[in-house]
């Protein structure tokens, strides 16, 4: 028996754009065509973008949905082509068609609807209760949508009705822990049914969410025949052997590091271009204070933009240090970017010089501290509107967990490439872009004094931010344990932390809530990420 060429459309699909997204498949069906594949197969919800929310409950938005499906039907002959898109038949469906022949042939619908973490499939779409399957070139395949894979009984289905190949599309958002759970299920999947499985991902960043790539290609026994890379936009080539149930890959592209490191800068990067490349700003600007994840912000945005779109400016007061300044020009320099120093002492001045009467008979606290961060955050949006930059916010997972962020201060942006990056991650995403600058003979993007300096905000003589929370390593333990774990404060303290401690990082994680929502959206990058994710009352009791 003959095998089965495929083509493995591993491609950003942008949400809303249905007529750029419908002449993008119909030039891959092209190549597709051209380079002799029997099927093309697509990302799911490809004409629509994935997750397309509320627009899914607009009559116009699934109507011009279904008009290009139509019209891309009608290019399909030679080839068959493998689509992801809503299905409005009175009820909306999350489907997969296949088009061949000139026609919609037949339409598989999502059977698991997921509604956890990121997922909110069953807000807009009904499930559907069978197995479509379909016979191309004497191959019996069966089509899958998402989170059928993850459950044993679509699959099954499919082979009982004598599938040979399991064809899954999906928008699978990237964490840190993501493919080794897919491997895991793919390999389940595989081995009860023992039907080899093509997976194509969705690769991208839409809002909060990161969309990889990473497909895959498992064979009947179960084994990996073939890893994608991550974050590549590519065409794959395979071809599915039906005699033995495998699948060959035929020239992907090889990630020179695939270190979890390298992974998620490369998640970052994605996420950062995609936000500001697709919101149509043509560039961003940010704070760059000396300290360690401002420094990482700028790396990560000329990474994603270059250096003609980055603009950097550094506002020093009287408690900056001389080790900031020369960190932040120094990199500044180094990576070629719009650099400004305005001093906003005088500025901050006057902001105390008029609230002295009202602040009669109270000593200078933390309040003073904010308003240095707030008048950095006036400026910012200033220079944000004048020039038509976004504005980036530099902060990290572990501030915003505990609240050690300004309102209206330095957590004034648009977008935030650090919200779901620990403090602890910084410092090895810090010190592994400059071992890749190594690596590539290229000087080192990040001053090494920044990264070793202790992190400090600055707002006070010799201040640091151990003077206000654990130290980092402790501190991000806990975290992680009562955020990603949902671990109590009891199950947290038995492993060895101070009992104390932990209430205090605990009471601040619920306490600060209510600035979280008024944070800006950053890529998730964890598996309980702030935001869309974890979504915790502002107002409630529990402790």
């Amino acid at each position: 028996m003959a095998r089965l060429r495929l083509a493995l459309a591993q491609h950003d699909f942008p949400v809303g754009a249905v007529a750029a997204n419908a002449a993008k498949v119909g030039d891959l069906i092209a190549q597709a065509r051209t380079g002799g594949a029997e099927l093309v197969v697509f990302p799911e919800l490809t004409l629509s973008g994935y997750p397309p929310e509320d627009l899914l409950l607009r009559p116009s938005f699934l109507a011009a949905c279904d008009s290009e499906l139509a019209a891309l039907a009608t290019a399909t002959n030679g080839v068959a082509a493998l689509v992801g898109h809503p299905h409005s038949e009175g009820e909306v469906y999350n489907a997969a068609s296949l088009l061949r022949g000139g026609r919609v042939e037949v339409t598989a619908h999502k059977q698991a609807l997921p509604n956890y973490g990121v997922f909110d499939d069953k807000r807009y779409f009904r499930p559907g209760h069978t197995t479509a399957t379909s016979v191309i070139d004497g191959v019996c395949i069966g089509l899958l949508v998402c989170e059928d894979i993850w459950q044993p009984e679509p699959a099954a289905q499919a082979a009982a009705a004598g599938a040979e190949l399991i064809v899954v599309i999906n928008a699978s958002p990237w964490d840190n822990a993501k493919q080794t759970e897919r491997e895991r299920v793919l390999i389940e999947r595989a081995r009860e049914t023992g039907c080899a499985i093509v997976y194509l991902n969705l690769v991208g960043g839409q809002d909060e969410v990161v969309y990889d790539g990473a497909s895959l290609l498992v064979n009947g026994d179960g084994s990996i025949a073939a890893r994608a890379p991550a974050f590549v936009d590519a065409l794959l080539w395979a071809e599915f052997d039906p005699a033995t149930r495998t699948l060959h890959a035929e020239g992907w592209p090889v990630p020179a590091d695939t270190c979890i490191e390298a992974t998620l800068y490369a998640a970052l990067v994605r996420g950062t271009r995609d936000y500001i490349d697709k919101n149509g700003f043509g560039g961003v600007l940010l704070g760059l204070s000396g300290g360690i994840d401002s420094a990482l912000t700028l790396a990560l945005a000329v990474d994603a933009l270059g250096a003609q779109r980055v603009t950097a400016v550094m506002m020093p007061t009287r408690y900056t240090s001389q080790l900031s300044l020369d960190g932040a020009r120094a990199q500044a320099v180094q990576l070629g970017v719009d650099y400004h120093v305005i001093d906003i002492e005088q500025t901050y001045q006057s902001f105390v010089d008029a609230l002295t009467p009202a602040f009669a008979g109270k000593g200078a606290d933390t309040t003073e501290e904010n308003l240095q961060s707030r008048t950095r955050g006036v400026m910012l949006m200033a220079l944000s509107n004048k020039h038509g930059r976004l504005l980036l916010a530099t902060g990290n997972k572990s501030e915003m967990a505990v609240g050690y962020a300004t309102l209206y201060g330095d957590m004034c942006g648009a977008y935030a490439p650090l919200k779901d990056v620990y403090k602890t991650v910084v410092y090895k995403l810090s010190r592994w872009r400059n071992a890749h600058a190594a690596r590539q003979g290229e000087p080192e993007c990040i001053p090494s004094a920044v990264i070793e300096r202790p992190p400090s905000a600055e707002l006070r003589d010799n201040q640091t931010d151990q003077d206000s929370l654990p130290p980092y390593d402790e501190l991000d333990a806990i975290l992680e344990r009562f955020i990603e774990g949902e671990q109590s404060q009891a199950e947290i303290a038995a492993q060895g932390f101070h009992a104390d401690t932990v209430r205090r990082v605990v009471r601040l994680v619920l306490l600060n809530e209510f600035k979280r929502r008024q944070s800006a959206p950053g890529p998730r990058v964890t598996t309980r990420a702030f935001g869309r994710e974890r979504r915790y009352p502002i107002t409630s009791g529990w402790r």
